[in-house]
């Protein structure tokens, strides 16, 4: 296995993993302040790293018109999840990454037709029972993880039929969101609301780091994967929910009660039961003639 590749990969997950720690270092901006600035010190960070690498974003209309949509999704996706961190809701953002792999699958029946084997409808139920027990346990839908998992899924979803590299694709979306995080950044400070630039140097050179703390983690991934197949992707991803999860456990101390574990324990179960058919489906073999099946059609 490419070891380079498995340092780019672990690194990028382990520095998703570690925004819970990062996002509450930007208050006492809020929420939407710091998406603001996220989006546009990303487009920056992205600018430099693309010039300092040489290359050019080239984008036809279809793509350009799909990462608008991607654009406005991952947004939502970046706004919710730095809203839950900051108010005390790290664990239910793990939760939402823990959910995505069965988003990811569910996609792949309702929009691709697959049929998925035994093993992938018990790993799809066992989600389904994990989100009513988490449901009754909160008294409501854990929407915060709902809203992440889907959002995530779209936005790989849509991705998937732009089919640009990632870093050039994050300058078209952030080109896109540009215009609207400065024009609500201005409001802000019209208004005399705005934390950046009022609340000390320290403050506002976090605020513009965040836009390298966007784009490292991004190059890194690309790095790991045209070094490392997809399976060993796969499983890299989990460092980022298992990350969050520790965070707001043991750093941020949000509460566990029974009802939640449970629910927590039956995703984990799920997972479980998802990686190991697919490891099992790619040692048998009838996988690479599917594959390349699958490769012919497109």
């Amino acid at each position: 296995m490419n070891r380079q590749g498995l340092l780019f990969g672990a690194g990028a997950y382990v520095i998703w993993g570690l925004f819970p720690l990062y996002w509450p270092l930007l208050k006492p901006s809020g929420p939407v302040e710091i998406l603001a600035h996220r989006i546009m010190w990303s487009l920056l960070a992205v600018l430099v790293m693309l010039a300092f690498a040489r290359r050019w974003v080239r984008v036809t209309w279809r793509q350009a018109g799909l990462l608008a949509v991607a654009a406005t999704v991952i947004t939502i996706n970046w706004g919710v999840y730095i809203y839950a961190v900051n108010s005390g809701h790290t664990l239910d953002a793990a939760l939402g990454y823990f959910v995505n792999p069965l988003i990811s699958v569910l996609f792949g029946v309702l929009i691709f037709r697959e049929r998925l084997r035994r093993w992938q409808w018990a790993a799809v139920g066992l989600g389904v029972v994990a989100v009513v027990v988490l449901s009754v346990d909160y008294g409501r839908p854990p929407w915060i993880a709902l809203v992440l998992a889907m959002a995530f899924g779209v936005y790989g979803l849509v991705k998937k039929f732009a089919n640009m590299p990632s870093l050039e694709s994050l300058a078209v979306e952030t080109a896109v969101m540009f215009l609207p995080a400065l024009g609500f950044a201005l409001f802000l400070e019209g208004q005399g609301d705005a934390a950046f630039g009022h609340a000390g140097a320290g403050h506002a050179v976090l605020i513009v780091v965040s836009g390298f703390v966007t784009a490292v983690p991004l190059l890194l991934f690309n790095g790991a994967a045209v070094r490392l197949p997809l399976s060993v992707i796969g499983m890299l991803q989990y460092l980022t929910p298992v990350l969050q999860f520790v965070i707001g456990l043991l750093v941020h101390h949000e509460s566990m009660p029974a009802g939640r574990w449970a629910g927590f324990v039956l995703v984990w179960s799920a997972l479980c039961v998802l990686t190991w058919d697919g490891v099992r489906a790619q040692r048998s073999p009838g996988f690479a003639a599917s594959l390349e099946e699958r490769a012919s059609k497109h």
